[in-house]
């Protein structure tokens, strides 16, 4: 063998041995690979697998009901039939949609919300499609279900609000979870489920959501369920009862559905709000099922503002239903008495300006509770600058004006309680006499919501007690807790009560035509009436001022505070009703008609009570 020879056999002995020790070490490799996988690991693949397996879904709560103080439903949850569609699922999203479209039409809106949430949302969550279908709709599209891929048809159920647009303003309504309210809880990014947005729906909103269930299916290869392995029933969200009378609910809307009004009505002892009518109003399954732009610029055009809450988010001058509060502070002072007079003349002068009372001639020599009755604005000029602001402005704090009391309500305004700080805060200039003046009868700068007049006439009434307002039924609330004494004279109160109730029951009085003629009660009360202008010298001088010739919306407000039996005080009740015109014209009768239903009805039951004993 040439010497050549032997070196490429070396060589190739060489290379043999390196490519047998690399297969050797490879092969090592993969034994040890395999190994690995099925032995070391084997556990964790068998979890893997069973995962692919296994689908968990999420079970959506039924969220709870919304009762009025006697079980009737104001807001409950139906049957909804609906479909999603699960974007891992199909192979083209945009041609499953076509094929869905032949079932129910989807617009190009909704198409592309779809394929927005498609490509923000993680693949494997359904995606909403439609809802609210009709039975024969929905079994179609199961019938079909083979030729739509992803196609998910679900029964849920969806918020209904039985009496509609009866009591919207203290319901709110539900709406899908927008992006800014996620919180990571995956319960929020179910296509179907919604949170509340306002009034009720909102603040309890946690309470009645409930708590999410859960159920194990087996599914195939292509993600169709086999077969449930096990459930977890979601817990139902909480029935939250409110305070409110849904009868007396209605009658006070139907008695002022034509009107564009805010109303309160209070037990005085209790706090506890047995109605609030807030009217024109609106239908909250218009916001459930998605509102039309149509019905949504209808809403929002509309000049007697359906949307806006007035009975707590309105803000209006009190008018003379305020010379309440500066009575009393006035008889706290000591600076007038029961037997203490003033003349009223018609014309009262304030530095440079001549301010007028509503009746021509004037009302002569009266003392604090003929003024009550007969609303002399002169008498209350006077009155107010003798007090001072200072003094009605603490008087009027004791008694909720300028307060907010968050009673589960949205929107709740504060009103305005004013001051010489509080100008000096809002203008930058000094408060004035003649700001004063205009205090004194309830105009200027002070403002109050319907809600804070039912509180301040329960406070009135009941003995000077601090009642606070209350709209449902908390747990949490031991029942026990009783209002503070607010201090104040019952003599005193008893001279303001007296007034209010010559109101109605005195010839003098401003709404003794309205007054009621049950013999077996009484009602009293106090008059307001807002300007929305200024009132003309022409009419100063003809002595009438015809609200009815003027535009809707320079007419002015009509209010009225009112409360029953004067004998034994048990309802308060604050009516509003927007450019009105006079308040004992328009207002008082509301009132009465309001008091009188509740009254009449707790007679008939005592009755009811008295009978059944006899028996």
């Amino acid at each position: 063998m040439q010497p050549s020879d032997k070196n490429k056999l070396k060589t190739y002995t060489r290379r043999a041995s390196l490519l047998s020790g690399g297969m050797m070490l490879l092969s090592s490799a993969l034994v040890g690979r395999m190994y690995y996988l099925q032995v070391i690991s084997r556990s964790q693949y068998e979890l893997l697998a069973e995962q692919n397996r296994i689908s968990m879904r999420l079970l959506a709560p039924k969220r709870g009901d919304i009762v009025d103080r006697n079980g009737h439903p104001m807001a409950t949850s139906t049957t909804d039939y609906r479909v999603n569609v699960i974007p891992e699922e199909t192979e083209e999203l945009q041609d499953t949609l076509k094929s869905l479209g032949k079932f129910i039409p989807i617009s190009a809106s909704d198409n592309d919300r779809i394929v927005k949430a498609s490509k923000k949302q993680r693949s494997f969550l359904p995606i909403s499609v439609a809802n609210n279908l009709d039975w024969k709709t929905f079994s179609n599209i199961n019938v079909n279900m083979p030729d739509l891929p992803g196609i998910q048809p679900d029964v849920g159920t969806s918020r209904y609000y039985p009496e509609k647009e009866l009591a919207a303003h203290i319901i709110g309504y539900v709406g899908p979870v927008s992006e800014e309210e996620l919180t990571g809880d995956p319960l929020l990014e179910l296509p179907e489920f919604k949170i509340g947005k306002n009034g009720i729906e909102k603040v309890l909103d946690e309470k009645l959501r409930g708590s999410a269930g859960n159920s194990k299916v087996e599914v195939n290869v292509l993600g169709r369920v086999i077969r449930e392995l096990s459930r977890q029933d979601s817990i139902p969200g909480k029935t939250e009862r409110l305070t409110i009378d849904l009868d007396l609910q209605k009658y006070v809307a139907n008695r002022v559905r034509d009107e564009s009004t805010g109303i309160v009505v209070m037990e005085v002892h209790t706090g506890e709000i047995l109605a609030i009518a807030s009217t024109p109003s609106f239908d909250p399954n218009d916001f459930n099922n998605g509102i039309s732009q149509k019905k949504w610029d209808s809403l929002r055009g509309d000049i007697r503002k359906p949307l806006i809450n007035k009975a707590v988010s309105g803000q209006y001058s009190p008018g003379s239903t305020f010379k309440t509060v500066v009575a009393l502070a006035a008889l706290e002072a000591g600076i007038i008495t029961e037997e203490d007079t003033k003349f009223c003349n018609y014309q009262y002068r304030i530095g440079n300006r001549i301010a007028h009372c509503w009746k021509k001639g004037g009302h002569g020599r009266i003392n604090i509770v003929q003024a009550l009755a007969q609303s002399c604005d002169v008498f209350f000029y006077d009155l107010a600058i003798e007090v001072g602001i200072d003094r009605i402005h603490e008087m009027s704090a004791r008694f909720g004006l300028g307060e907010r009391f968050n009673i589960g309500i949205m929107s709740e305004a504060r009103g305005i309680n004013p001051n010489n700080e509080w100008k000096m805060g809002a203008q930058g200039v000094k408060w004035q006499l003649g700001d004063t003046a205009n205090v004194g009868i309830g105009q200027g700068f002070v403002s109050t919501t319907p809600l804070q007049l039912a509180v301040m006439t329960s406070r009135l009434v009941n003995g000077g007690i601090a009642v606070r307002p209350k709209i449902y039924f908390d747990d949490e609330d031991d029942g026990i807790t009783i209002p503070g004494d607010m201090g104040i004279s019952l003599k005193n109160l008893k001279l303001v009560d007296q007034g209010m109730s010559d109101v109605f029951n005195h010839p003098r009085g401003t709404a003794y035509a309205h007054r009621s003629r049950k013999k077996d009660y009484k009602i009293g009360g106090k008059t307001g009436t807002t300007q929305v202008t200024r009132i003309s010298m022409a009419e100063r001088q003809s002595g009438v001022i015809k609200n009815e010739e003027k535009e809707w919306i320079e007419r002015d407000h009509a209010l009225f505070i009112g409360y029953g039996p004067v004998e034994a005080p048990k309802y308060a009740v604050s009516v509003l009703v927007e450019h009105g015109g006079g308040g004992s014209a328009v207002a008082s009768p509301i009132a009465v008609d309001i008091l009188e239903y509740m009254l009449d009805r707790d007679l008939i039951k005592e009755n009811e009570q008295v009978g059944g004993q006899d028996i």
